[in-house]
Formats: structure tokens, C-alpha cells, sequence
């Protein structure tokens, strides 16, 4: 922007330049637009709650990293010449100076097992895009330093050219990770806006698995990781993928055919040999010395040739039920006694099949009041659940799951609660349901034993505004409990 200057102008010229300001600030919550959401940006795994401490950006992460375009000309953060070295992941705002604390083990990594990469952005308020660039750390940069431009190569691996067109949520921008990346890196997202100064700086911290290219044009495509045992009967799917969807003619099914063919390190061993006798140009097994891929009882890396189209391999399990595996309740009271609302009750299960379960205890009007998860092996095994409820009619529900996922069995039965209930009533315990709280929903604190009514409306609001990083609202316990929360 040009501005014109006269002695005439001067107060008339600061007083425009505040107006500006005073508009900036006023509209800086205005000013979000999007984030990288594949794979997800530093920001993004604030917001999950997998990245902790991380100030504003947990609550808006369209909105951080956003400032000059030019990156990465310019040092210092010169005007159009992109974010000032050291605060690249926060644009420069004090609200997500979080996102610049940098070290080799600050924040989750997202692990890349495929250096052919789809990026994906999430556009909460959309401006057309000049273009969208991915830079990365360098070889040997260092994980403990704040990142600045010297922490990055200097050219981006992969640029996306946006024809001054409005970008689309999920539309998939389709690079090629360097083969000399490896291990822990910073892969930098730009979005440059067309019809603005700035730009968009979104950092993922990513692990990177993948393997390089080999000799011989076989690049890696997926592996085959031995995992769950199966059974008679069952079957196991290598998927291929080409960037324009599944490409079957380069699948292939191998079937399970005996208990011995059932071991993890068998049937990865069989579909393998399967995928190498029906192709050419896709191979799967662990490399040797002279380049050749043979396939091993183990893991069996896949790789393929470009002419194949052949991108990435899923491997799929096709697990038939398992009709021997049984779970029931085998020991149950038909009355236990509540002390003041409180009761611990235990019971029995018992199963064929190492199982993971979970029982739930339900009040007549089937409000969960006390649930009890336990993985245990066959046979007979106790399980003891903390309850809170009134006296009257009950229901048991046992849920139960094989470890392989394959079977899932179930058992209800009746109970009845006897004794003195507590004092008060409530809905949920905190934070069970919190998404459905409201004005005077009331939830018992576990952690000192009271019950809280929220508050009404526009105050209800803060209710639900819980995370195990930010827990202000809390009832009883956050720094602002009171705004939200009034004890019973």
C-alpha cells in the first residue's frame, strides 16, 4: 500500500494509520482460513489433544502461521518476504508463539511410510490461492534449534500451481518425498493467497519410514507386516492403489488353508510368494547384497516399477467369525447395598476365548452408572465395578470382544440395588457426555465427590469447553469453574 504525506496530512494521516490498526487487531479472529490436514499439521494435533501446552493454537488451528508471502526470500521477516526466522510456526502472534518451541521430542510425529504423499488442506474460510509449496527440513538440521529458514532447503520438494482459483477442502496434492529424507523432519505447507500479502505457514512434524528408491526403478509401495494370527478359512488381500483409485489388476488374495498357514509370519509369507507369481512389474520380499527381492516368514516390504501405475498397497484381512468363542456372566448377586449412593459390585465372566470386555451397569432410566473394562484370558475372572446410583431395578450388559476384533459376544441380566441413595441427583459424571451438557445439566466431580448444576445460558456455554490440556472450566477444579458451574 502507497500513502501520500503532507504537513497538511500528518494528523489526519496517524490518525487513518490507527483506524488501520485498530481494524487489523479488531479483525484478526476474521483472518482464519485453513490448515494441513494430511497429514495433519502441528497445529491440527494441538486441536486432537495429541500435542499438549500449546497455547491458542489447540482452539484455532486455520488460524495460525498466517503472514507475509515470500518465503523463503528475505531475512528477518522483511515485509513480503515470509515469517521472521524462529517464529515460522506462529506467523509471528504472540496468541500461538507455542507452535515455536522446537525439539527433538516437543511434538508427535506423524509417521510416513510412503514417499509418494497425498497433502491435504481444510479450508475454514477460502481466498483463491497462487500456489501451494511443501518445503523440509534439511539433511542433518537440528531437531533442538527453533526452525528458521537455514533449518529448511531452500527450494520446495513439490509446488502446486493454484491458477488464482478458490483451493478445494481435501483436494489432494499429490508429491514425492526426496529419497535422502529419512527419519525426523519439518515438512513446511504454504498456502500463498492470491488477493491478499500473505501466506499461510503450516508445519508437520513427520517420521519418515519410507524407504528410498532402489536400483533397478523398484520404488516402495507398502509391506505386508505380519500381525494377527487367522484361521481356517479366512483370507488376506494385498490392495493396490494408483492415484486414481484401486487398482485391481495388480491385487491379489491368497486364502488361509490350515492352522500352520494361520501363523502371521505364514501368511505374509504365502500372499508374498502369491504376489510375486502373478506380476512382473510388482515384487514383494526383503531385498539382498545384488539387488533381488525375495520373500521371507517376516515383514515383506512391497515395491513396484512406474510402468505398474501401482502407488501403494493395502493390506486387507477377510476374518470369518470364530463360532467356538463363548462369554457369560457366571456369577452375579441378585441384590447389592448402596452406602450413601456408593457400591462396589463384583461379579464373574466366564469365556473360552482370550477376551477384552466391558460391563456396564444401567438405572432404570438407562443412565450408565458405573462401567468396568478388563482384557482376561479363558476361563473364570472377576471383575469389580465402582457404582454410583439410587435404589431400584438394574441392568447388567457384558460385552465381550476376541483380541483378533473377528467375535464379539454379549450377556445381560438383572440386578437390584437396595439401600440409601445420595443425596443428590445427577446426569453424568464428569466428563461422560459432555457434549450434551446444558443449562442445568448437573455432573458429579469424581475428583472431590460433589455434584455441579451448569449454569444458564449465555454462561452454559462454557460446559463444554473441557480437554485433558485445558481444563479451565472444569467443575470444582479449573481456574474459572465458577463462570461455568454453580455446586449443589
Amino acid at each position: 500500500m502507497k500513502n501520500n504525506f503532507s504537513k497538511n496530512g500528518v494528523i489526519t494521516g496517524c490518525a487513518s494509520s490507527l483506524v488501520l490498526l485498530s481494524a487489523m487487531v479488531a479483525s484478526s479472529g476474521v483472518l482464519a482460513h485453513g490448515y494441513l490436514e494430511v497429514p495433519p499439521s502441528r497445529a491440527l494435533l494441538c486441536q486432537r489433544g495429541e500435542n499438549k501446552n500449546c497455547g491458542g493454537a489447540q482452539y484455532e488451528p486455520q488460524s495460525t502461521g498466517e503472514t507475509f508471502k515470500g518465503f523463503p526470500n528475505g531475512a528477518g521477516g522483511a515485509p513480503l518476504q515470509g515469517p521472521v526466522d524462529g517464529k515460522i510456526a506462529s506467523g509471528g502472534s504472540a496468541l500461538f508463539s507455542a507452535l515455536d518451541a522446537q525439539s527433538a521430542t516437543r511434538w508427535q510425529l506423524t509417521e510416513i511410510r510412503d514417499r509418494n504423499i497425498a497433502f491435504q488442506w481444510r479450508y475454514s474460510a477460502t481466498h483463491p490461492a497462487t500456489k501451494h509449496e511443501y518445503f523440509i527440513t534439511r539433511d542433518g538440521w537440528n531437531p533442538n534449534e527453533t526452525l528458521k529458514r537455514a533449518s529448511f532447503d531452500s527450494t520446495p520438494f513439490c509446488t502446486v500451481d493454484g491458477a488464482n482459483q478458490m483451493p478445494e477442502s481435501g483436494a489432494r496434492h499429490e508429491c514425492v518425498i526426496p529419497d535422502s529424507k529419512t527419519g525426523h523432519h519439518v515438512i513446511l505447507a504454504v498456502w500463498t493467497v492470491a488477493d491478499t500479502d500473505n501466506a499461510f505457514y503450516d508445519p508437520a512434524d513427520v517420521n519418515i519410514l519410507a524407504e528410498a528408491a532402489l536400483p533397478g526403478g523398484w520404488s516402495p509401495v507398502g509391506s505386508i507386516a505380519p500381525s494377527t494370527p487367522l484361521l481356517a478359512g479366512d483370507k488376506v488381500k494385498a490392495r493396490a492403489f494408483a492415484a486414481t483409485g484401486e487398482n485391481t489388476e495388480y491385487s491379489v488374495e491368497v486364502s488361509v488353508d490350515s492352522v500352520e498357514e494361520g501363523r502371521p509370519e505364514a501368511w505374509s509369507f504365502k500372499l508374498a510368494e502369491a504376489i510375486n507369481n502373478a506380476h512382473t512389474l510388482v515384487r514383494a520380499g526383503i531385498r539382498d547384497e545384488q539387488g533381488g527381492i525375495t520373500p521371507v516368514k517376516g515383514t515383506n516390504n512391497l515395491y513396484a516399477q512406474k510402468e505398474s501405475g501401482v502407488s501403494r498397497y493395502e493390506v486387507q484381512l477377510d476374518m470369518r467369525e470364530d463360532p467356538g468363542a463363548s462369554m457369560t456372566i457366571s456369577s452375579l448377586q441378585p441384590e447389592y447395598v448402596l452406602n450413601k449412593g456408593r457400591v462396589s459390585l463384583a461379579f464373574a465372566a466366564l469365556t473360552n476365548r482370550r477376551m477384552n470386555l466391558e460391563a456396564t451397569l444401567f438405572d432404570e432410566k438407562n443412565k450408565p452408572v458405573g462401567v468396568v473394562s478388563q482384557t482376561v484370558g479363558a476361563g473364570d475372572s472377576t471383575l469389580t465395578m465402582d457404582v454410583r446410583s439410587a435404589p431400584g431395578a438394574h441392568t447388567l450388559t457384558l460385552v465381550g470382544s476376541t483380541e483378533d476384533g473377528r467375535t464379539t459376544r454379549q450377556d445381560t441380566r438383572s440386578v437390584t440395588l437396595t439401600g440409601e441413595g445420595a443425596d443428590i441427583e445427577y446426569d453424568f459424571v464428569f466428563p461422560e457426555g459432555i457434549s450434551g451438557y446444558a443449562a442445568g445439566t448437573k455432573v458429579l466431580q469424581p475428583k472431590t465427590d460433589e455434584v455441579f448444576q451448569c449454569k444458564p445460558f449465555p454462561e452454559s456455554g462454557y460446559c463444554k469447553q473441557y480437554s485433558p490440556s485445558a481444563n479451565g472450566f472444569e467443575p470444582g477444579v479449573g481456574a474459572q469453574w465458577q463462570m461455568a458451574w454453580d455446586p449443589l
